[in-house]
């Protein structure tokens, strides 16, 4: 699975935040998905501040894997730690099903890549940090992601992805650029498979994958969209429940019942079910 990532020309990533998004993700006929900390942890109820556990995440993984091979990038904060940390999360991870790890190079608490107020470990801290995975790692992607754009200017975003490149990462991941022209200009200085979040209500433009894949760029992902899409969808339905005490106004705005088991594999259960008890 993990040859899909590594072989292809140009991948669109959602988000997801569980089971479900990426079995949806996959039957809507994405390649691959994004396991978003910022969806993630919102799902808990949780701010994006690293506070969510190693555990958490991997749990999150495997009831994903559980229900589909498509491959899992996974959001790993800053390796849940120091060096022998990042080298755990690692092996983890790898052995719950990510394909892909994302770690960046924030001090924690870490903060969401597009908020004030990040401060950036130093550049020999994060290279440790990437050999650290490169050793604990079967086969795995790792992906740096740094995140020093908003704290010390483009450049040294720049300098920091070539000497993350050196150390080994598979993928760069510059975080929260403000411009096409910044990620144009990061695109042609940095000779590596690079990975864009085109997030929203940040410091990111909107900018359109056919726009990221023509700057150089190999994925793209779009971590929080249909959280937020789905977030407010229920608010709404909940107002409506709330205001009219039934649910006629909004069947037209639902997934119908047998859509909902198309994409659970319900038919496929139900089917076995049957099947083994013939058998006995």
């Amino acid at each position: 699975m993990s040859e899909i990532l590594r072989k292809s020309d140009f991948l669109i990533i959602p988000g997801v935040f569980n089971p479900f998004t990426a079995l949806l993700a996959e039957k809507v006929g994405f390649k691959a998905v994004y396991l978003s900390g910022g969806a993630l942890t919102s799902s808990y109820g949780l701010p994006d501040l690293g506070i969510i556990t190693l555990d958490e995440v991997a749990e999150m993984v495997r009831r994903i894997r559980e229900v589909t091979d498509i491959p899992i990038i996974v959001d790993a904060d800053t390796g849940f730690g120091e060096v022998i940390n990042v080298y755990r999360a690692v092996k983890v991870l790898e052995k719950a099903g990510a394909n892909a790890i994302q770690i960046e190079d924030q001090v924690l608490p870490k903060k969401c890549g597009h908020l004030e107020g990040k401060e950036v470990v130093s550049s020999k801290d994060m290279v440790a940090k990437i050999k650290s995975a490169l050793k604990a790692r079967k086969d795995m992607l790792i992906i740096a992601r740094t995140d020093a754009r908003a704290v010390n200017g483009l450049e040294d975003a720049i300098e920091r992805a070539k000497m993350y490149l050196e150390a080994g990462a598979d993928i760069i991941f510059p975080e929260a650029l403000e411009s096409k022209e910044e990620f144009a200009k990061f695109a042609k200085e940095v000779k590596a498979p690079l990975l864009a979040n085109m997030t929203e209500f940040g410091k990111t433009p909107l900018i359109t994958a056919n726009e990221f894949k023509e700057m150089g760029y190999k994925y793209v992902i779009f971590p929080v969209t249909i959280f937020r899409v789905a977030a407010k969808a229920m608010k709404e339905a909940l107002e409506v429940l709330l205001k009219e005490g039934s649910q006629k106004s909004l069947m037209d705005k639902m997934m119908t019942r047998k859509e909902q088991y198309e994409i659970i594999n319900y038919y496929f259960y139900e089917n076995l079910d049957k099947q083994l008890a013939k058998d006995l």
